[in-house]
């Protein structure tokens, strides 16, 4: 059978764009479909926009320890309305570069809603095309949970075009979104609250990194509210909202921000008229090739539900369109080793296993730490500490984890994923001389290690 194009491509986000570009690059016929922004999540509302609100709220610390440089600052003001043009103006510059990535490598752009037909046939804005190949890469989206009240509240969606800062916030979750937005709020001038219903926030790091977040944070001056959760969200004349807590107390703020999970972004997408499946959680179910119950129907990305990350995302893309349209440079996406940073304020990098999961895989380990104030902060009042920590392997030697909290941290880590990618053993990280002076050459020259289990 004659197909209008070989592969079709639902979503134009990370993983959907470099599937399409680099299928377009072996020679495929593909059209992309998107009905929202070009670059999903990551660029629109996402990685980017986030990245440069932290920026935007680190600068309040630069402000405060330029007087240890003998800098005399005058009183700073900070506009959120000019942060939020500014940022506006750099993610239309990034979609237009989407735009032209995908048309200048013969990609067909279809702007407008995509619904299955069936197996080989996608609408959009009532025009029917057919597809050998359908790639489902529609991403996540946020949610609030369904309880009275919750249209007063926001989520990262709406977060990114507040007309104004509110003064008072409430960020929702214990995630790596919640934790990076309390951070920007607070840091650029609002009173914050983080609640999260568990002991501790950003299940699944290493221990020792969350207890050092949630120590800097505190000595930060944020809110930190564990075992809390809210019952209700009543919004007053004034237009401030009074949250009442599951235990009774009430908390008066301008704000409920939720970060509490994200759905994969399925919303009339004709799934019921193809062999899809879902799983438990509701993701597309998928094998190690992508492909889901339905053959010609493959998905990626977020709306997957494995590793949701943009660089994985893209590796998964690249993985399809090699595989269907190029397939002697085809190799399977290794989701062991994968870096990763949470922008809070102080940043996390983190690669390999944690302590715990070391531990649980049965290896013996040695853990080896180090915190200390950085060279930068000496000069000023903060009492800030970094924490650098490596957990090793006690009888082969191999690094099996590193995780930093401080400055730079996920700089400092992308070098050390790929040594340990390479199969960096702690003689190696001991051989290996130290730029000095840099908060870096810690982790080459932690000796002694701090314990043995």
């Amino acid at each position: 059978m004659e197909y209008d194009f070989d592969l079709f491509v639902i979503g134009a986000g990370s993983g959907g764009v470099r599937a399409a570009r680099f299928a377009a690059g072996f020679g495929a016929k593909v059209a992309v479909a998107e009905s929202r922004y070009l670059g999903g999540t990551c660029v629109n509302v996402g990685c980017v926009p986030k990245k440069l609100l932290v920026y935007g709220a680190h600068v309040a610390d630069d402000l405060e320890h330029a007087k240890g440089f003998g800098w005399s600052v005058a009183q700073a003001n900070f506009d959120w309305a000019t942060l939020i043009a500014n940022k506006n103006r750099e993610i239309s510059r990034l979609n237009d570069i989407y735009r032209s990535l995908l048309v200048n490598s013969g990609v067909t752009l279809l702007e407008g809603h995509a619904k299955l037909v069936d197996p080989h046939q996608v609408e959009v804005n009532g025009q029917r095309f057919t597809a050998k190949n359908i790639l489902i890469a529609t991403g996540g989206w946020p949610q609030i949970p369904d309880i009275p009240g919750r249209e007063h509240a926001i989520t990262s969606n709406e977060a990114f075009f507040l007309k104004e800062l509110p003064k008072r916030v409430l960020v929702v979750g214990g995630g790596y979104i919640a934790v990076e937005f309390a951070g920007i709020f607070h840091g650029l001038g609002s009173k914050t609250t983080l609640l999260y219903r568990g002991d501790q926030f950003l299940r699944g790091f290493d221990g020792a990194v969350r207890t050092h977040l949630q120590e800097e944070l505190t000595k930060r001056g944020l809110d930190l509210q564990f075992n809390a959760d809210i019952e209700c969200i009543d919004k007053q004349d004034d237009g401030s909202l009074i949250v009442t807590l599951k235990d009774g107390r009430q908390l008066i703020v301008d704000s409920v921000f939720y970060a509490t999970g994200r759905r994969p972004m399925l919303d009339n997408l004709g799934l019921e008229n193809t062999g899809v499946k879902l799983d438990a959680r509701g993701f597309v179910e998928v094998d190690d090739l992508y492909q889901s119950a339905e053959p010609s129907i493959l998905a990626i990305g977020d709306v997957i539900g494995r590793v949701q990350l943009t660089p994985v995302a893209l590796a998964e893309g690249m993985a399809v369109a090699r595989r269907l349209f190029k397939p002697e440079q085809y190799r399977p996406v290794n989701y062991e080793l994968i870096p990763t940073a949470v922008f809070s304020l102080p940043n996390i990098g983190t690669v390999g296993l944690t302590e715990e999961q070391a531990r649980e895989a049965g290896h013996k380990v040695q853990i080896f730490e180090s915190r200390f104030r950085p060279m930068k902060l000496t000069l000023t009042d903060s009492q800030e500490k970094t924490l650098m920590k490596l957990v090793v392997d006690a009888e082969t030697d191999k690094v099996l984890g590193a995780h930093m909290v401080g400055p730079e941290a996920g700089d400092t880590i992308q070098g050390i994923a790929v040594a340990m990618k390479a199969g960096a053993t702690k003689a190696d990280f001991d051989d290996t001389i130290g730029i000095h002076p840099t908060a870096a050459e810690e982790f080459v020259t932690m000796r002694t290690p701090v314990r043995t289990t």
